[in-house]
């Protein structure tokens, strides 16, 4: 079973608290997202560690329930 992109969003913006999360459907199909997050933890971290953090919040879903996630990640100063 697939995971909704507000339940993503939630499990973010939980673990990283000053998080902004956009979540786009990429296939239609609610099994295959992208999420570009702005957050000023990122600050100073290569782009890996920031991928690294936001794998993190969701935990073991990941490679589970869900299996896709297309990653944007940016600071607030960067936009």
């Amino acid at each position: 079973m697939a995971m909704a992109g507000d339940d993503i969003a939630a499990l973010i913006c939980a673990g990283i608290p000053d998080a902004l999360v956009e979540m786009t459907d990429l296939a239609g199909d609610g099994d295959h997202w992208a999420a570009r997050v702005t957050s000023s933890a990122f600050a100073g971290l290569p782009r890996v560690r920031q991928h690294q953090l936001v794998y993190a919040t969701l935990g073991e879903r990941m490679g589970g329930v869900l299996h896709a996630l297309q990653l944007t990640t940016k600071t607030p100063e960067e936009l």
